[in-house]
């Protein structure tokens, strides 16, 4: 992307600035000087904590998903949901240091969502497939082949996304959404009881475990590491606790039971839940939900279940922090960068998609949360909104706070201007946001002393 932007005197000064000889010493010259960043006057039209500025990286690029980054480099390369140019990923490179992107390339026939960069090589996902390229200097070149890693997976109606993460070991892990959101008989019909067992978490409601570095693997290669889990866009390994972590998001429609489950509990609940993952681990899904006002899994009203009762419930694995129904977490990220404040190493971004269905009350989400963690692998505070403004409507909340935050004044998710939708860190500890709209791709940066 080239951009013309307005740059203060300093900035044009540091981009002009030519290597030339030191004194007293000819023949020998000065190393050149790399430009300033210099954020967007606006932010880019994001709304940050204190201590922190934005620019716009990228733009135009379609409807983005996740985003990796190439750690040595810090090439850019972002998923999309549907193919621009006949190609489903985006490979930016900022050339002349001034913190954008002047070289776009795309490549790779199939749209999706999961992107990972791992020693060496880009993983890439589709909704049935997880291939990955081997990176040269940092970059796919045109000649390089896909190698396909999981191969052969079902085409879903619904809750699709293979979203992924890789482990520092060698694994890969790959979300299987459940096609359904309850389980039932009829799937989101009033009345219609949920199936028992429910024949969808053999293949379904899970992460599923890979071989990374194996080709041409089946989902029945894999092992199911956990289950119970309806849909977790967002995956990351924390290599700080060496465990792996997910958002799972809660299923729909709980007004269609009536009784106490009005249609302002069901904008609220089910909770979007935050997830340690261990091997072997169960939520609870489609039997149980998470209510974080009584902080307890409930019985689902499809297998009997009246906004009070536990049952079975009670012994499923529970979230390490729950957050209102409907927000849509589609990211996850542990920041191990040096960039940004001490505070923020090891602990978690969220982005927060947003909602389409909290009627009567406001509509939640459309920013990217943090939250600190403790050395025991879970939140040490609250989540505190870090960035906002993206649906460009009218918001509770403040940066930097969480109260009443992601409460807008938007009638439908179609009149949002952006949709966050996924994070990625550069080398340097500068943080990506990209944007699921109109493929904004937002670079944010520490802007004041650590």
């Amino acid at each position: 992307m080239k951009k013309a932007l307005f740059l203060a005197p300093l900035a044009l000064a540091a981009l002009s600035l030519q290597a030339a000889p030191t004194p007293g010493k000819p023949g020998k010259k000065a190393p050149a000087t790399r430009p300033i960043i210099v954020p967007d006057p606006n932010n880019g039209g994001l709304k940050l904590a204190p201590g922190f500025s934005a620019l716009v990286f990228a733009d135009n690029l379609g409807k983005a998903r996740h985003a990796a980054v190439d750690p040595v480099t810090g090439t850019v390369f972002v998923r999309l949901e549907k193919l621009k140019d006949g190609n489903g990923t985006v490979q930016l490179r900022d050339t002349n240091g001034d913190g954008r992107a002047e070289e776009t390339v795309t490549f790779g026939n199939y749209a999706g969502t999961g992107a990972a960069v791992v020693n060496g090589y880009l993983y890439a996902s589709s909704d049935t497939s997880v291939y990955r390229y081997q990176l040269t200097n940092g970059k796919v070149l045109a000649e390089t082949k896909p190698e396909p890693i999981v191969v052969g997976l079902t085409l879903q109606r619904q809750h699709a996304s293979k979203s992924l993460t890789v482990s520092p070991d060698g694994r890969l892990f790959v979300n299987f959404g459940a096609p359904s959101n309850a389980c039932q008989e009829k799937d989101r019909q009033p009345g219609s009881k949920g199936q028992t067992p429910c024949p969808l978490l053999e293949n379904y409601a899970g992460i599923w475990v890979f071989d990374a570095n194996k080709p041409n693997q089946r989902q029945s290669d894999g092992k199911r590491y956990a289950t119970g889990i309806r849909n977790a866009v967002a995956l990351d390994w924390n290599t700080a606790t060496n465990t792996l972590y997910a958002l799972q998001h809660g299923r729909d429609n709980l007004n269609n039971w009536g009784g106490a489950f009005t249609d302002e509990v069901s904008a609220e609940l089910p909770s979007e839940e935050f997830l340690m993952v261990k091997d072997g681990a169960d939520f609870g899904w489609p039997y149980c939900y998470n209510d974080h006002y009584q902080k307890k899994k409930l019985l689902a009203p499809e297998y009997g279940g009246d906004g009070k009762r536990e049952d079975q419930c009670a012994g499923k694995d529970k979230p390490i922090m729950a957050f209102p129904g409907h927000w849509a977490p589609n990211d996850l990220l542990f920041y191990t960068g040096n960039q940004f404040p001490a505070r923020y190493k090891n602990g978690a971004f969220v982005c927060f998609h947003g909602s389409w269905n909290r009627a009567p009350l406001k509509q939640g989400g459309y920013f990217v949360a943090f939250i600190p963690f403790g050395k025991d692998g879970r939140p040490s505070g609250n989540y505190e909104v870090f960035a906002e403004n993206f649906a460009g409507v009218a918001e509770q909340g403040t940066p930097g706070q969480n109260s009443n935050a992601g409460k807008l004044d938007l009638a439908s998710p179609g009149d949002a201007k952006h949709r966050p939708m996924g994070l990625a860190q550069g080398p340097d500890g500068s943080l990506y946001i990209t944007d699921s709209v109109k493929g904004t791709v937002w670079r944010v940066m520490a802007s004041a002393k650590k």
